[in-house]
């Protein structure tokens, strides 16, 4: 068995004349946590949708978990777990209900066993007879995750699976993640939160199309020698400061952070003579370290729309 879950290359796909992906190429090891990143519209689940054989490819050739992604998707589709970004199970059944009509969607011969077992390993046993209707946000994504793991898929692909959930249930979710990957089960997660990120074994950012940048969290946050200074002080003043800095020599971007800014560019020695010009008594300036989220920004600055 190849160590490899995902290995595509070359993968196109255009609705009309909207090229959505753009030679999209990728390798994930069984076992592990890819995180997809990018801006809406950027063609991460499109791509998601090629890999688990719901979507065709124009162009482009490679496998997923062993089978061809454009001869084989039939096969693909028995062995991978997909959860979409909203909840798509139905409200007016209950929690049993649910994964026991999964169940018989996917031909299992033994669904009682495959359901009681699913309840028991996601918590929801003491709720199975509760209508998913009434259920909160994180217990939905529970109820989610549970269907598209009823099969015991060897990949899962979960587009933005923690959307609307509250930070508990978003800490609970992804301590299952990594329970499941620690078995084997190879996990792509499209996300736009950088705390999830960092929680990925390895990162690839999308945008209009294009894979931009791949790695581990580290070695994402390494791509580019980036300079930070944060800055504090009056909003008022603050929001002043974001449009005198624009535009200012060293500058590549400036995001607010709460209640701070953090001006960014490449150009360190250009960036300090800048932040020393605007220096002023009612502002509180450091050094500070780049982030994922500065990264991701810088590159979506630098990215070329091609569809415009």
């Amino acid at each position: 068995m190849s160590e490899l879950a995902i290995d595509v290359h070359g993968l196109n796909k255009s609705f009309g004349k909207k090229h959505v992906v753009k030679d999209f190429s990728l390798q994930v090891r069984r076992g592990e946590i890819y995180g997809f990143l990018g801006p809406n519209g950027s063609g991460k689940t499109t791509s998601i949708r090629m890999l688990c054989g719901l979507l065709r490819p124009d162009s482009g050739s490679g496998e997923c978990l062993g089978h061809d992604v454009i001869r084989e998707t039939g096969a693909i589709k028995r062995e991978v777990g997909y959860m979409t970004q909203r909840f798509s199970l139905w409200e007016d059944l209950s929690i049993r209900e649910n994964l026991e009509f999964v169940a018989r969607m996917y031909g299992m011969r033994d669904r009682k066993t495959a359901v009681s077992e699913a309840l028991k390993g996601l918590g929801l046993e003491q709720r199975q007879d509760q209508l998913a209707g009434t259920l909160s946000g994180g217990w939905k994504q529970r109820l989610a995750l549970a269907a598209c793991m009823l099969h015991r898929p060897q990949l899962l692909l979960l587009d933005e699976p923690t959307a609307g959930v509250d930070p508990q249930a978003r800490r609970d979710f992804w301590e299952e993640i990594h329970a499941l990957a620690a078995k084997g089960i190879s996990v792509l997660v499209a996300t736009h939160y950088m705390d999830e990120a960092e929680r990925c074994h390895r990162l690839a950012y999308i945008a209009y199309g294009k894979l931009l940048a791949t790695g581990t969290p580290d070695e994402v946050l390494h791509l580019y020698n980036l300079s930070t200074w944060e800055v504090s002080g009056p909003p008022a003043k603050l929001a002043a400061l974001a449009q005198q800095l624009r535009g200012k020599a060293g500058v590549a971007h400036v995001t607010a952070f709460g209640n701070t800014l953090h001006v960014t560019g490449e150009d360190e020695a250009a960036l300090e003579r800048t932040v020393r010009e605007l220096n002023d008594a009612e502002l509180r300036w450091r050094k500070a370290q780049a982030g994922l989220e500065d990264v991701f920004i810088h590159l979506m600055e630098g990215a070329q729309d091609g569809v415009r």
